[in-house]
């Protein structure tokens, strides 16, 4: 660490010592003392430029090359194939236009140095190549967003009915992930109801939450569609799914929700990556409060045989806290009741 910062005072003091000649050189210039400083100045300059587009662009290739797995994640879900060629049609087109207007920026002042019998050429306009670089990218530009907005519109489009619903609750500084039970149908929710027994604020009037379930792991089918309604209890927050090509902003007041069909199992990745220790993950990228880098939650898929043992298996809040229901009027008490007795037997 000590090495890097002296390196790194190193090279700011003689870019400082470098700065300061070449401002008395301008002074110099500028008064007329010194035209061959201004010739030999403009060289080195000129010269210089090439110099950084060389070495700039090889280590930016050789950089991208070397560090391609770690941004090109394998894909997990159908859309995330539909995502990914989205972005690389859009670092194509970025790409080329990047490449060109750049080397043209540093062989320009190589190209068209100072020199005392050159003359600036006055050029004032053209319409035709005006209307060319107005036109050309406006068109790429309004086929790159109809793309977008039509797989945009996809994944955020109702969910196919079969679909497996998963809520994730963001707030200061975890996931509470709750599942709607072998019903697949969420209890409604209040954030008045909100307490320590009652993370999520589950509203159990409402006779649809009787059986649903908290989980510490995000689980869910291959192959089979998935709808992830998301919401946050108190700041903004964002569900990232790296693999999955699945990010949602989690918003206090407004759900939304995000729907995918998960195609690898985390056995079968981990067989793919060699890594008998990979775990899929939930993230938040949306940066939260002091806490933000602890809000992680693993994201396991499973066979949908393995899925619904699994589902089977799971007891609702109500019956791992009887407590949630006691005051319920003596209708729906008795029938919370009933689903407790029976998830007992």
């Amino acid at each position: 660490m000590y090495g890097l910062l002296i390196t790194v005072g190193i090279i700011l003091l003689l870019s400082i010592i470098w700065m300061v000649y070449r401002i008395q050189t301008l002074v110099s210039v500028v008064k007329g003392s010194d035209k061959k400083i201004a010739s030999g100045s403009n060289k080195i300059n000129a010269f210089l430029f090439i110099v950084f587009l060389v070495g700039g662009g090889g280590w930016m290739i050789w950089y991208s090359i070397k560090e391609f797995d770690n941004y090109q994640l394998p894909i997990a879900s159908e859309h995330g194939i539909v995502t990914d060629q989205l972005f690389w049609i859009t670092m194509a087109i970025t790409g080329i236009v990047f490449l060109i207007t750049h080397v043209l920026l540093f062989w320009f002042p190589y190209k068209y140095q100072y020199t005392e019998t050159r003359k600036a050429s006055f050029y004032p306009d053209n319409n035709k190549l005006e209307l060319i670089w107005t036109i050309v990218p406006a068109f790429v530009l309004a086929a790159l967003v109809i793309g977008g907005w039509k797989a945009w519109s996809d994944i955020t489009k109702p969910a196919p009915e079969n679909s497996h619903v998963v809520e994730l609750m963001g707030y200061q500084f975890a996931w509470e992930v709750r599942y709607p039970g072998l019903d697949n149908v969420l209890g409604e929710n209040d954030y008045r109801l909100t307490n320590a027994s009652n993370v999520s604020g589950v509203d159990f009037s409402d006779k649809n939450s009787f059986d649903d379930f908290s989980s510490p792991v995000v689980i869910i089918p291959k192959g089979e569609p998935v709808l992830f309604r998301i919401r946050a209890r108190d700041v903004l927050h964002s569900v990232f799914a790296p693999h999955m090509r699945l990010k949602m902003d989690a918003v206090p007041g407004m759900p939304t929700r995000f729907w995918f069909t998960a195609t690898k199992t985390t056995e079968e990745m981990r067989a793919e990556l060699g890594d008998p220790e990979f775990v899929y993950e939930i993230a938040c990228t949306e940066i939260c409060g002091r806490g933000h880098n602890a809000m992680r939650r693993e994201l396991r898929v499973v066979e949908p045989d393995e899925y619904r043992k699994w589902m089977s298996e799971q007891k609702p809040y109500i019956v791992n806290n009887p407590a949630l229901v006691s005051d319920l009027p003596t209708e729906l008490k008795e029938l919370a009741d009933i689903t407790i007795s029976e998830y007992k037997k």
